[in-house]
């Protein structure tokens, strides 16, 4: 009879590993006694002395670094101390730099790396893409680029971020990755009583927007400026993080359609358009009659975006979930081919570019098929996840679309994240 206990935990237990190559998430991958092991805080190629502190008895357990036996030559002195990983204390520090003790380029190695095998494993595609730099982000060494911040608030009244996986604040001296408006504030060397989170937004156009909890600075609209035209945000609103990012979408985005041609009196669609950034953008480049629609779940954006489209008689802006419209639109195209059969005519083919760029989880199935369904002549799509661009890339691929082009940009240096643009187009187009 096997024995049915449980395996030992291996919570505590320290021992040395060569970490092997960077997995999805911001860390990295080493193998001992047949087992995978997590770690963060290092680099493919170190030679490590780990503690497990988490074990899930499933062929993996995580851990972190204790000492770094054999450091790699890319291994550099963090950016933002008080984010760097003290082996000393096992204390990680603040959240949201986790690539801080890398090099600038070898970060960018390492998110191609992750975009490669996600490529290949999911989607069947064998491609590296090059993860291109914003501009200035070299000189910079990757810091002062973010617009949005968010900052938490402790029992004492402390201001800072997260500990990583925590939820205990870190007192902070600097904020490097902001940009240079909103260091100015030294948001985190105030003292707030009685509040929980803070966030800050600073636009292109030098407005700054401060929300204690639901306490807003101000209600006006901030005013962004990208791809030739002027945006306007309420309060709350979406829009990238990198200060270049807005521009350096656009542009990619555009530059795909550019490559493929446009039909600009056929059904365009931006989809997840948000405030109309894409939508405004693709006017401003193809010209003022491009027909397309901007489609977007939430109220307040889709307010926005009504007025920031407003002088484009030829593009509008619905409120509606993107699955919803997509079943909407779905349904119309399956009665045009049955009409269109029942009269012995060819099936309509669709003219139309799609652009998406959905949250962090990706469009899904669901959306996915809605879209084979509809058959755009073009689709255009922009990801922050590289796991959720390749699993949706699989059944577009199976659909009868081939990939044309897959640009990726470093917009979160110092962190795992990495956005990409795919541009694929209907086989036989």
């Amino acid at each position: 009879m096997k024995n049915s206990q449980p395996a030992e935990s291996w919570v505590g237990r320290s021992f040395e590993v060569d970490i092997e190559k960077v997995a999805h998430g911001g860390i990295f991958v080493a193998r001992h006694e047949g087992r995978v092991v997590f770690v963060s805080h290092v680099l493919p190629g170190e030679r490590v002395k780990v503690r497990v502190y988490e074990d899930r008895s499933k062929g993996f357990c995580r851990a972190e670094p204790i000492k770094i036996i054999t450091p790699s030559a890319d291994r550099v002195a963090h950016v933002w101390p008080e984010a760097a990983y003290d082996s000393e204390k096992n204390l990680a520090g603040a959240g949201g730099a986790e690539f801080g003790h890398i090099k600038l380029e070898r970060q960018r190695e390492l998110k191609a790396d992750v975009i490669e095998e996600a490529l290949q494993r999911m989607a069947g595609v064998e491609l590296r893409p090059t993860v291109e730099a914003a501009p200035g982000d070299d000189a910079a060494n990757g810091l002062g680029y973010r617009t949005r911040i968010q900052l938490h608030v402790n029992e004492y009244g402390d201001v800072g971020p997260y500990r990583e996986r925590t939820h205990e604040v870190v007192r902070v001296s600097s904020l490097p990755l902001a940009n240079e408006d909103i260091q100015e504030l030294e948001m985190q060397n105030r003292n707030y009583q009685g509040v929980s989170k803070i966030e800050v937004a600073a636009s292109s156009t030098g407005q700054t927007l401060i929300k204690v909890d639901s306490k807003l600075s101000s209600t006006d609209r901030l005013v962004e400026r990208a791809g030739g035209r002027t945006f306007r945000i309420s309060p709350g609103g979406f829009w990238q993080v990198h200060k270049r990012a807005p521009e350096v979408l656009t542009a990619a985005v555009n530059a795909a359609i550019a490559a493929v041609g446009i039909d600009k009196d056929a059904d365009n669609l931006d989809l997840y358009g948000g405030v109309g950034l894409f939508a405004g953008t693709m006017a401003a480049k193809f010209g003022s009659d491009l027909r397309c629609t901007t489609v977007e779940a939430y109220k307040q954006a889709t307010e926005d975006a009504t007025l920031n489209l407003n002088d484009l008689p030829r593009v509008k802006a619905v409120c509606q979930p993107t699955e919803r419209f997509l079943n909407e639109r779905a349904s119309e195209a399956k009665a045009e081919a049955n009409k269109a059969k029942a009269e012995g005519l060819a099936e309509p083919k669709s003219t139309a570019t799609v652009v998406l760029d959905p949250p962090r989880a990706g469009a899904g199935a669901h959306v996915i098929q809605r879209l084979t369904e509809i058959a755009p002549r073009h689709i255009v799509y922009v990801a922050c996840d590289p796991i959720a661009l390749a699993r949706d890339l699989k059944p577009l691929l199976a659909g009868g679309y081939e990939l044309k082009s897959l640009r990726a940009f470093d917009l979160f240096p110092h962190t795992h994240h990495v956005e990409c643009v795919a541009s694929l187009v209907r086989k036989g187009d």
